[in-house]
């Protein structure tokens, strides 16, 4: 939503801007421009993929005109949901989370946090790690390391589609020149015209231009930059997750364990200490 909001202020302020000048909004309206600037842009874009990468971005797009789902209370179902299952396998042994961490669909204690069940990349994570603690032997230093490479991998991943997003706003200004380049040409053929009609020419030309620095700059750019905050978000839910399973691994009570996770949260989304006591002793 804050990306909509956005758009509408910068053509509100520019628009607005143009009109207050004295400007006339019917001199850039120019579709066969925007056709030719967004056609190029998008088949470079094309031509520059794969079917793997276009698929990602057609995925994550939508995601860019959505807040934020990494909310503090998200994280607090997080953390609650990894004290329970320390707390568990504390009390009863690591076997008895074995049939959770194998379907944790079906899970009771996984069930009592369907916003989570949702985000399947955090209970993969959650699982994979649990059930290596469950079935082998592994150091503490050996876990981190492996929990290193897959957070570094799914990082990677994430940013292909961002990344190609944020070549396509740089390149937007280019195709504007083109497009202008192309409407002086047509100037130049149609010099035998008098100066009332050559001026027209010449600033169609130049919306060209215009509408690709607008679009590089103030429609596309925003999108892979509201996509990185979200991946950020999201990276701090693996690395609270890393940080309290490693906690547990090493000997730390679940409590203490949880509060190495909570700590790894920026203080804008960060659960307090009381507020996780008391998640924790509702979820019961």
């Amino acid at each position: 939503m804050l990306i909509v909001i956005g758009w509408v202020t910068v053509l509100a302020v520019v628009l607005g801007g143009f009109v207050l000048s004295g400007g006339h909004l019917a001199a850039l309206a120019e579709p066969v421009k925007i056709l030719m600037i967004v056609g190029a842009g998008i088949g470079a874009f094309i031509a520059s993929s794969n079917p793997g990468v276009l698929k990602a971005t057609l995925k994550v797009l939508p995601r860019s005109f959505k807040g934020d789902k990494y909310t503090k209370s998200l994280y607090t179902e997080l953390l609650c949901l990894l004290f329970e299952l320390l707390k568990q396998a504390r009390k009863d042994g690591l076997m008895s989370i074995e049939a959770d961490v194998d379907d944790p669909a079906n899970s009771p204690l996984f069930s009592k946090y369907p916003k989570l069940l949702a985000e399947h990349h955090l209970i993969d994570f959650i699982c994979d790690y649990l059930r290596m603690m469950v079935t082998s032997s592994m150091q503490p230093h050996e876990m981190e390391a492996l929990m290193d490479k897959e957070i570094e991998t799914h990082h990677e991943e994430s940013h292909v589609p961002l990344n190609l997003l944020v070549k396509l706003a740089d390149s937007m200004p280019a195709y504007g020149i083109v497009a202008a380049v192309m409407g002086v040409v047509l100037t130049m053929s149609s010099l035998h015209l008098p100066p009332l009609e050559l001026g027209p020419l010449i600033g169609k030309a130049l919306v060209g231009a215009f509408v690709g620095i607008l679009f590089g700059y103030a429609i596309i750019a925003p999108i892979p930059a509201a996509l990185e905050h979200q991946n950020t978000s999201e990276a701090k839910a693996l690395e609270a997750i890393k940080a309290t399973l490693l906690a547990s691994l090493a000997g730390a009570a679940p409590a203490i364990a949880v509060e190495h996770g909570r700590k790894m949260l920026f203080s804008a989304t960060r659960p307090s200490f009381e507020e996780l006591g008391e998640a924790v002793k509702a979820a019961k």
